[in-house]
């Protein structure tokens, strides 16, 4: 897929990113909102320097690191993903109402802003948290985009790695 043009990423202005989600996921992903890169080729965490991808194929969420954009039957390996906010720009969260219907065990918010902005908290840290959103549990992960200078590669697999040990060893 070739990228974007500088067209292309001002014409992504109110574009949405539709949702990778299937009902019995064991991790929905959820990031803060798409930016123009993503909305402009219509996948999540599509951004070059974003970390995420990499990151769960080293964590082994994937058996594959596929191409960057290609997110089809991401459902099918038990994760999802979707934006809090589905447009690129400011709006309203829908969270508690998908989460509900469809009843992933663990909702992981990518960035600790995500999950601040879904639940207005402060104060808080990486790692599973103590509410739920329905029946699904709480883990908060590192923001993986380019600017977060304070993980490295390894450092984003080794933290995605924490949570599939966690949610894919519960029976």
């Amino acid at each position: 897929m070739q990228r974007p043009t500088k067209s292309d990423l001002e014409a992504a202005t109110g574009k949405t990113v539709p949702d990778v989600i299937a009902p019995g996921l064991t991790v929905l992903f959820v990031g803060i909102n798409p930016g123009l890169y993503s909305a402009a080729v219509g996948h999540h965490f599509a951004r070059p320097g974003n970390r995420f991808w990499p990151a769960l194929y080293e964590a082994g969420f994937t058996p594959r690191l596929g191409p960057r954009h290609h997110q089809p039957g991401a459902a099918d390996h038990g994760r999802g993903g979707r934006a809090l906010v589905g447009r690129a720009a400011p709006g309203e969260v829908a969270l508690e109402d998908k989460v509900a219907r469809y009843a992933p065990r663990w909702t992981a918010f990518v960035g600790i802003g995500a999950y601040s902005t879904a639940f207005r908290r402060r104060g808080i840290s990486l790692g599973p948290q103590e509410e739920t959103i329905a029946e699904s549990r709480i883990w908060v992960l590192p923001n993986t985009s380019g600017p977060n200078a304070h993980y490295t590669p390894a450092r984003f697999a080794e933290v995605f790695r924490e949570l599939r040990e966690s949610c894919c060893s519960e029976t």
